[in-house]
Parts: structure tokens; C-alpha cells; sequence
């Protein structure tokens, strides 16, 4: 995958900007930013503003374009051992619409019981992304740098299921 766009160039998909200072700004994943109505959200301040509720281990949220024009932005969340799941969901929006602004709340929130990382920790959204539009798993990531397999099988399923 990181050698599709430029054939024999390594492309990771992260982006960057090197200032007159000579110092890197970097913006992050270009390939998995959010584009809502023509507007480019960043994950990072959706996580920050649900992964400060006490009820939530973990979360990963992607934009999936819709062919009919649309756009579906799922974000999948794991709830700690010891919260109520009712309301969670609504919970979570709410300080999402809160912290940042109407247009970061997901259209769906997913209850998941864990969440596949790479080995290094990184969420991995843009695999995750291919898997919602039916990415062959063996062609999207690499099984032997996730951390947790159950938990991938878990997204796999879920994204097969979804399509029916």
C-alpha cells in the first residue's frame, strides 16, 4: 500500500511542512483526515474531547465518502470495564458537540470491545477506512504488525457484516 501512489516510492501518508525556520510542522495523516462537506476536520481533537470521559478506554473514528455523494463518519469507541453503556453513546456526542464543534460528532457511534493498534500503538484509521469499503484484509494492513488480533477479526467482521 505505502508504495500504490508512486510506484517504487515510499509514500507513508503523513504530511508536513518544513518552515523558513528549517523546523517540521507535521499535520498528520493526509490520507485519513476527516472532509466533511468540503471541510477538514482532524481526529486528534475528536479524540482528545472523547478520550477525556472517564467512561472510555479507547475510540477511532474515520470518514467513509458514500457513492451516492454522501459521507458517513463512524467512530468506533471502547467503553471501560466499569461503565454504563446506556447513554454512552449520547454521552459522548454531547462532548464531542462541546469541546469542538457540531460538525466533529459522528454520525454513529460503535460500541467495540477493542480496538487493533499497530505494534507501536498508532489507531490504525486508515485500515480500518479500507476495511468499511471492502478492502481485502490481506491487502489493507499487515496481520503481524497489529497488536491484537481478536480485536481486529472483531473490526473485519463488523466491516464484512456491515456490507452484508
Amino acid at each position: 500500500a505505502y508504495f500504490e501512489t508512486f510506484p517504487g516510492v515510499w509514500r507513508h501518508g503523513d504530511s508536513i511542512t518544513v518552515t523558513d525556520r528549517g523546523t517540521v510542522v507535521i499535520h498528520g495523516r493526509s490520507d485519513s483526515t476527516l472532509n466533511r462537506q468540503g471541510i477538514r476536520l482532524g481526529s486528534a481533537e475528536i479524540y482528545a474531547a472523547v478520550e477525556s470521559l472517564p467512561d472510555v478506554q479507547d475510540s477511532l473514528v474515520v470518514g467513509i465518502e458514500q457513492p451516492d455523494g454522501g459521507y458517513w463518519m463512524p467512530m468506533f469507541v471502547v467503553p471501560t470495564e466499569d461503565c454504563g453503556v446506556v447513554g454512552l453513546p449520547d454521552r459522548i456526542k454531547a462532548c464531542i458537540r462541546t469541546q469542538t464543534s457540531p460538525r466533529h460528532v459522528p454520525d454513529e457511534i460503535i460500541l467495540a470491545p477493542a480496538l487493533p493498534r499497530t505494534r507501536t500503538g498508532k489507531k490504525l484509521e486508515v485500515p480500518v477506512k479500507r476495511l468499511l469499503l471492502g478492502g481485502d484484509p490481506d491487502k489493507v494492513l499487515s496481520v503481524g504488525a497489529v497488536d491484537d488480533l481478536e480485536a481486529l477479526r472483531w473490526i473485519i467482521e463488523f466491516a464484512q457484516g456491515r456490507r452484508g
